[in-house]
C-alpha cells in the first residue's frame, strides 16, 4: 500500500511544521487504494502505482496479476484507513494490525529504509525513533479503524482458516 502516497506537490498534502506529514493518513490515496483492490477482486489483475519514496513521487505503474491466489494480502501503515470501506463493499475477508515488540519493529524498518534508500540516514533514524514512539497510538487507531491486533503466527493462522473455509470475497 506504499505505493498509494500521493505526490510531493500536491496541495492537498498535510503539513505539520512547516514539512509534509507523511506519517498522516490524508497523504495517502485511500480512494485509489480501493478502487485498485476492487480490480483485483473483480478481474484478478490491476495496473498499481509505483511509487519512489526518495523522490515523493509516483514514478511508473505495473500490472499486478493474482494468477490463480485464492485471496491477497494488501498491507501498510494504512491499510487499515480503508477497512471500513472494503468490508462495505464486500472486498475484505479479514483486517489485521500487527503486535510486535517495537524494538524489532524499528530496527526492520530502519534496515529496509535503509537499503531501499527511501531517504537520508540521518531522517530516517529520527523518523524511526519517532515512529517507534508512536507505536503503541498507532496499533490502538488501527484496531478503532477495525482492524484485529494479533501477532504475526496469529495472523497467518488466521488467514489459514480464511482459506480452509473458503472465505475470500468472490471474483
Amino acid at each position: 500500500m506504499d505505493d498509494f502516497y500521493k505526490d510531493g506537490d500536491d496541495p492537498t498534502l498535510p503539513r505539520r511544521n512547516g514539512q509534509i506529514d507523511w506519517e498522516s493518513p490524508d497523504s495517502w490515496d485511500a480512494e485509489s487504494a480501493i478502487e485498485i483492490i476492487a480490480q483485483l477482486i473483480r478481474h484478478g489483475q490491476a495496473d498499481v502505482p509505483v511509487y519512489a519514496i526518495n523522490e515523493d513521487r509516483r514514478v511508473a505503474s505495473r500490472r499486478f496479476d493474482l494468477a490463480d491466489a485464492p485471496l491477497f494480502v494488501a498491507e501498510g501503515i494504512f491499510a487499515a484507513e480503508i477497512v471500513e470501506e472494503c468490508r462495505r463493499r464486500g472486498l475484505l475477508a479479514g483486517a489485521y494490525a500487527l503486535r510486535r515488540p517495537r524494538g524489532a519493529t524499528f530496527l526492520r524498518r530502519l534496515s529496509r529504509d535503509l537499503a531501499e534508500q527511501r531517504k537520508g540516514p540521518r531522517v530516517l533514524l529520527s523518523r524511526g525513533v519517532a515512529l517507534l514512539r508512536a507505536e503503541p497510538a498507532v496499533l490502538r487507531r488501527q484496531t478503532g479503524l477495525g482492524a484485529e491486533a494479533a501477532r504475526g503466527r496469529e495472523v497467518l493462522r488466521r488467514v489459514a482458516r480464511l482459506l480452509a473455509a473458503g472465505h475470500p470475497p468472490a471474483r
